[in-house]
């Protein structure tokens, strides 16, 4: 393809997502297909011969798209907001327009400078200290992983320069809830700690959050044992139900023992952008390490996760590796990010937060984080107000955690119910949301957040809810 082809193909492709973008409503909001249905629709070996953009798009429109959980539907109310701002997405076509190569300062200085800037941008809209200093991973599972390795060498004393973990003659312990995400879990055991040394400290009962009473005990028992308390993952707005833990209690709890605290803040990090929210966030300035995602409320497109450490020094002795053939006479003068995380090579992906900022701004991000939080602020008072219907678990921020709760029906058959209606609305496409178990009983999440949710869009799905649980009741 020459540039003048890509630049024709280039045009209708763009005229095609947009008309995808503005039509994306029509759409069931949860894929209606089967599994390998979309499977058996594409060839078996592949093309022998060029096609026409045409038939590409013919392709998209009657096999891709059907395919698709449309996660930028306004009633999508599933997991947690994935947004995709349109601003952003004009940065991640440049990124894969410029095709830069990111293995090195030297091999494209503006993908590292610009990150760097938009790093600190960021760092500054969160209301965080200068102490700080960031870089772009894919997701906040890896940056978790990251953490979690950097705290295991340094609480090791470093032993990936020995014989590793395999040296150690005490255990390194990990310690996170219930609550927390499963690529706590994930990152802790690729990381070698072993399923056997995560402790899933206890949650307050009535806010979920992490008991530092319980945390500070099982620490100082793992310490009388001969263990080494290594690193704490605090969870700032947990997946489930959105709690937060005492992360300045918890930092006062691991410097006890010299523990390493990865504050893990995926999705509500974006509240930090929000001044009235930062007490949720109190204490963060004492952690270590902390991992939000703009690509999830915040909308800058996947894959965008922030990564802050306060020292990064130790980040890059760990994860450093310096072949010669990327040597350069500048190397002591600037950042290189390979050392900052597991990949060599990366994407320019700072374009597309650079373009979100500049194309959208700040002020217009932080009105819909408002409106989301007021549409939040809406569903609960209804929730809460209407008979046989509940909110089980406190509302932090944009997610509402509810059960319909009729007289006379418990346990399995409670849980029955549940399942049934919320199946029953994300078969039907109308609106999607996602199940959890909440103290050993399922109950069903509405995270508000899409960029194209409005109050109507809430409202509409609170007369589906109502009429959905009433229906399968019968």
């Amino acid at each position: 393809m020459t540039p003048e082809e890509f630049r024709k193909a280039g045009h209708e492709l763009i005229d095609w997502i947009a008309d995808y973008r503005q039509r994306i409503d029509s759409y069931p909001v949860r894929a209606q297909v089967t599994p390998g249905e979309v499977h058996r629709k594409l060839p078996d070996s592949p093309p022998s011969q060029s096609e026409s953009l045409d038939a590409l798009i013919t392709d998209l429109e009657n096999i891709v798209v059907p395919g698709i959980t449309q996660v930028q539907h306004p009633m999508h109310y599933g997991w947690f907001p994935s947004n995709a701002a349109l601003a952003s997405v004009l940065g991640d076509i440049t990124s894969s327009g410029l095709g830069t190569l990111g293995i090195s300062w030297e091999s494209c200085p503006a993908l590292t400078e610009v990150e760097e800037v938009v790093c600190d941008w960021m760092r500054q809209l969160a209301g965080l200290s200068d102490s700080w200093q960031g870089t772009i991973h894919d997701t906040a599972s890896t940056a978790c992983l990251t953490a979690l390795l950097v705290a295991r060498e340094r609480l090791s004393e470093f032993s990936e320069f020995g014989g590793g973990l395999q040296g150690l003659n005490k255990p390194l312990i990990v310690y996170t809830t219930e609550q927390a995400h499963t690529s706590v879990v994930k990152a802790a055991m690729l990381a070698g700690f072993g399923q056997l040394n995560i402790r899933q400290i206890s949650t307050d009962p009535q806010t979920y959050a992490m008991s530092a009473d319980v945390l500070q005990r099982t620490m100082a028992d793992d310490v009388d044992k001969g263990y080494i308390p290594a690193v704490v993952v605090a969870s700032l707005g947990s997946t489930g139900v959105v709690t937060f833990d005492p992360v300045d209690e918890v930092v006062d709890i691991a410097a006890q023992h010299g523990a390493w605290v990865h504050a893990d803040a995926a999705m509500a990090g974006t509240a930090m952008m929000l001044p009235e929210c930062r007490d949720l966030f109190k204490g963060i300035e004492g952690a270590d390490s902390i991992s939000w995602n703009p690509h999830k409320w915040m909308g800058t497109i996947l894959d965008t996760s922030l990564f802050y450490v306060r020292d990064p020094r130790t980040l890059v002795h760990v994860m450093s590796t310096n072949p010669s053939y990327l040597r350069s006479s500048v190397d002591g003068d600037v950042t290189q990010y390979r050392d900052w995380g597991i990949p060599l090579g990366r994407r320019f992906r700072a374009l597309k937060l650079w373009f979100h900022l500049r194309l959208d701004g700040p002020e217009a991000i932080c009105e819909r984080l408002r409106r989301d939080l007021d549409n939040a602020k809406w569903l609960e008072r209804q929730v809460s107000t209407t008979d046989n219907w509940k909110v089980v678990a406190p509302v932090r921020l944009q997610t509402i955690c509810i059960r319909h709760e009729p007289p006379g029906l418990e346990g399995e058959a409670l849980d029955a119910h549940t399942l049934t209606w919320v199946n029953a609305i994300n078969e039907s496409g109308k609106a999607f949301l996602s199940a959890s178990v909440l103290d050993g009983r399922w109950m069903v999440r509405v995270s508000i957040g899409v960029e194209s949710t409005t109050r109507d869009h809430v409202k509409a799905l609170w007369e589906l809810l109502q009429a959905t649980a009433l229906e399968k009741l019968v």
